[in-house]
C-alpha cells in the first residue's frame, strides 16, 4: 500500500493572463522568463542582485549565504540596514506627497497619509518610544485595532531596533499573556477599544487582565485613543499615546542594524498548547516582501493596492506594513468586516477608492458568495486589474465566483501558497506570467525550490499523486527560528528529512503542467480503506454543489475502513435533511468516486474559526470523534460555536 496522498479532484480548466494585462504590465513575461533561468543558473547569486537592486543598504553585504549551521541559515549578515529606512526615507524626495495609506474606519471616516507624514508620525513615535528607555533589541507586543498607528508603531520599533510582536486585537487574555510573558516583552502597546462591524472591542479591558496573570516584565503601556470608551489608566505604567508622542520630533535617526537581527516575532498556534514565536529577519524578510509585491501583483506606481488583512497576521506584516511601503506603494487599509453595514461593503470601498489590486480570503470570499450576486452588481468594480487570494486554498466554485462576479473575468487570479514561516509568497502565479487554473497555487516563484516528497523522501512524480510539499533549499525571507526553542524548530521544520529540507506541513500535488495544489496540513488527511485522501478535495466537491456555502472534512476512526469521513456543512439557506444529506453524500460520488463518500454529513450554522478565517481542523476532529475539546478555544472568532457542533452531534 502507498503512503502517498491519492488525488482525485479533477480540474482541466486554464486561464491564461488577460492580453491587455499583459500588455500594460510592468513585469512582462520576457522579464519573469529571465528572473527564472537567473534564479537557475545561481541560486545565490540571483538573490545577491534582487538584495542588490531592491534594498538601501547602509553598509553592502559581502556574504550572500552562511549555511555553515543549518538550518540556522544567515543571508546578506555582514551587511547593515534599517528597514523602516527603506519603507520610508527613500521615498520622501520622489514621493514625499504620495498618499501612503487610505484609512477608512469601521464608522465610513477616511484619513489619507502621505509619505511625508507617515515618516513624521513614525519619527515621533519611535522618539517616545527611546524616552520610555525603548532600544535596540527589546521586545514590544502591540495589541491594536487595525489602524495606521498599529503599523506606525511597528515601523516605529523596527526605525530603533526594537523587535515587535503584533498580537490581533481578537485574541484573549489569555493568548495576550502568553505571548507577552514568551517574548518577555518590555512594552505593551494597546488602545482603548475599537468598533468593528459596530461593535465596541475593549481592547484595554482585556490588556488590563492579561497584565493582571502574569506580564511580569511589563515596564510601560501606551494606549490609542480610538473608541473614546472608558479605560483604566494604572498611573505610573500607562500613558495615552498622545502624551507619549507630545512635543517629540519628527525626525529619528534610524538605527542600522545587521541583516541578521530580528524584525519581528509573530506568533501562531500549534498542535501544543504553547504558541510557537517565528522569528523573522531584516534584510531577508524586507527582500522577500518587496520582491513579491512587484512580481506577484505587478504592483505599480500607480496602482491602489488593498491587502484586507489585519496586521496582526502575517499577511497585514507582510502585505500592509512592509512590503507596499517599501514598494513606495498607495494602499487602504481598512479597521471593519466586509458585510457592515451592508454585505457590499468590500465593493463600495473598491470603487471609492479605485482599487487595482484586491488581496483577501477565501472564507471571506465565500461568505460573500453566500449573500449573493446582488451585492457586488451595485458597484462598477472597473478599477480592478489582479485578485488575490490568502490563507486556506481556496476551492474552484469560489475560485471562479471571484473571476465571474468580482473580476468581470478580466481580472487574473493569484491564489497565494505561504505561510508565517515563509515569510512572503513561495508558490503563486505571476500576474503577467502562469497561466492559472481554479484550486491550484500553480507553480513557486524564482529562487524558490519547492518539490514534493513521499514519507521515505523520494520525488512524488505521479500526478495523481500527493506527497509532502518541501523545500529543498533556503531562501532569504524564510524563518530564522522559534523564539526561545531552537529545538522546536529543528525539529518542527527540520526533523522529517535533513537540515536543508523544509517541512511546510502542507501535503501536496503535481499535475502534468507542474502545477501545485495544496491539499491541506499534512494532518488533514483521511485514510479511508487503505486510500490516504486530501480533505480539501471533498470540501470543494461538497462546496461545488449549489446548496452549500461552506464546508469542512475531517476524520473519525473506523472499525472497518479505519477512519470515516464526517463533513461539516454550512447551507446557503437556513435547514437541512436527511434528503439533503444523502443527496450531498451521493454528489461527492459523483464528483470524486465512492471512496471520498463521506460517511456523515452534519449540518452547522457556523466552523470554528479564527479571526482570520482560518477553520481549526483539530477542534473539528475532537467534535467528530465524540470527544471532550481539552485545546485551547479563546482564539476563536465564536467560542460558542463549539457548543453547538458538539450538542447537533450527541
Amino acid at each position: 500500500m502507498s503512503n502517498n496522498i491519492e488525488s482525485v479532484l479533477k480540474e482541466d480548466r486554464v486561464f491564461e493572463p488577460p492580453t491587455a494585462f499583459v500588455e500594460q504590465a510592468t513585469l512582462k513575461p520576457a522579464d519573469v522568463d529571465a528572473l527564472y533561468k537567473a534564479a537557475a543558473d545561481d541560486h545565490q547569486g540571483f538573490w545577491a542582485d534582487q538584495a542588490r537592486e531592491h534594498i538601501t543598504w547602509h553598509t553592502p553585504f559581502e556574504q550572500v549565504l552562511d549555511d555553515s549551521d543549518a538550518p540556522f541559515f544567515k543571508w546578506f549578515a555582514d551587511g547593515q540596514l534599517n528597514v523602516s529606512y527603506n519603507c520610508l526615507d527613500r521615498h520622501l524626495e520622489s514621493r514625499g506627497d504620495k498618499i501612503a495609506i487610505i484609512f477608512e474606519g469601521d464608522d465610513g471616516g477616511v484619513e489619507h497619509i502621505s509619505y511625508r507624514e507617515l515618516h513624521a508620525r513614525v519619527c515621533r513615535f519611535a522618539n517616545a518610544l527611546k524616552t520610555q528607555g525603548l532600544g535596540k533589541g527589546d521586545r514590544v507586543v502591540i495589541y491594536l485595532p487595525n489602524v495606521p498607528q498599529a503599523a506606525v508603531a511597528m515601523l516605529a520599533c523596527a526605525r530603533i531596533g526594537a523587535i515587535h510582536s503584533v498580537v490581533f486585537g481578537g485574541f484573549s487574555a489569555i493568548s495576550l499573556r502568553d505571548r507577552i510573558d514568551d517574548a518577555s516583552a518590555r512594552m505593551l502597546i494597546t488602545a482603548d477599544g475599537n468598533y468593528r462591524g459596530g461593535k465596541l472591542i475593549p481592547l484595554k479591558e482585556t490588556a488590563d487582565k492579561a497584565l493582571s496573570e502574569g506580564c511580569e516584565s511589563i515596564e510601560k503601556v501606551i494606549v490609542l485613543k480610538r473608541a473614546d470608551c472608558n479605560a483604566n489608566i494604572t498611573e505610573g505604567r500607562d500613558m495615552w499615546w498622545s502624551d507619549a508622542v507630545d512635543g517629540q520630533p519628527d525626525q529619528c535617526e534610524p538605527e542600522w542594524v545587521d541583516a541578521e537581527h530580528p524584525l519581528f516575532i509573530l506568533y501562531t498556534s500549534g498542535s501544543t498548547g504553547k504558541p510557537k514565536g517565528i522569528q523573522h529577519s531584516s534584510g531577508g524578510y524586507l527582500l522577500g516582501a518587496i520582491c513579491t509585491c512587484r512580481w506577484v501583483f505587478d504592483l505599480g506606481d500607480d496602482d491602489v493596492f488593498w491587502c484586507t488583512a489585519d496586521v496582526g497576521w502575517v499577511t497585514g506584516h507582510t502585505y500592509i506594513t512592509y512590503g507596499p511601503t517599501a514598494c513606495g506603494a498607495t494602499q487602504v487599509m481598512f479597521e471593519g468586516v466586509p458585510t457592515y453595514p451592508e454585505p457590499d461593503r468590500f465593493w463600495q470601498m473598491v470603487d471609492q477608492h479605485q482599487v487595482s489590486i484586491f488581496y483577501t480570503a477565501p472564507t471571506a470570499i465565500r461568505a460573500l458568495m453566500k449573500q449573493g450576486d446582488e451585492y457586488p452588481q451595485r458597484h462598477a468594480l472597473d478599477s480592478l486589474k489582479v485578485l488575490g487570494t490568502v490563507g486556506e486554498p481556496i476551492n474552484p466554485e469560489a475560485w471562479m465566483w471571484y473571476r465571474r462576479m468580482i473580476g468581470h473575468e478580466r481580472c487574473p487570479i493569484i491564489d497565494t501558497w505561504w505561510q508565517t514561516e515563509t515569510g512572503a509568497h513561495m508558490i503563486t502565479p505571476i500576474a503577467s506570467y502562469t497561466p492559472t487554473k481554479p484550486g491550484s497555487a500553480t507553480r513557486a516563484l524564482p529562487g524558490i525550490a519547492a518539490d514534493i516528497l513521499d514519507e521515505s523522501g523520494a520525488p512524488v512524480t505521479d500526478a495523481h499523486q500527493g506527497g509532502v510539499l518541501v523545500m529543498t533549499k533556503p531562501w532569504p525571507y524564510m524563518l530564522r527560528t522559534i523564539w526561545n526553542d531552537p529545538e522546536r524548530y529543528k525539529d518542527t521544520y527540520f526533523g522529517m528529512y535533513d537540515a536543508h529540507t523544509y517541512v511546510a506541513g502542507d501535503s501536496a500535488q503535481r499535475d502534468e503542467q507542474g502545477n501545485f495544489r495544496i491539499l491541506g496540513r499534512i494532518d488533514d488527511v483521511v485514510n479511508v480503506a487503505g486510500h490516504r485522501l486530501g480533505t480539501m478535495e471533498v470540501e470543494s466537491a461538497l462546496v461545488a454543489h449549489e446548496a452549500v456555502a461552506e464546508a469542512a472534512v475531517v476524520s473519525r476512526p473506523h472499525e472497518v475502513k479505519g477512519e470515516a469521513i464526517v463533513a461539516f456543512v454550512i447551507l446557503k439557506t437556513d435547514g437541512g435533511s436527511e434528503k439533503l444529506a444523502s443527496e450531498l453524500r451521493d454528489w461527492v460520488s459523483e464528483q470524486l468516486g465512492a471512496i471520498a463518500k463521506p460517511d456523515e454529513i452534519r449540518f452547522a450554522d457556523g466552523l470554528p474559526k479564527t479571526r482570520s478565517g482560518k477553520i481549526m481542523r483539530r477542534l473539528l476532529r475532537t467534535v467528530a470523534r465524540g470527544d471532550e475539546v481539552t485545546q485551547d478555544v479563546s482564539t476563536l472568532e465564536n467560542p460558542q460555536i463549539i457548543d453547538q457542533l458538539q450538542a447537533r452531534g450527541a
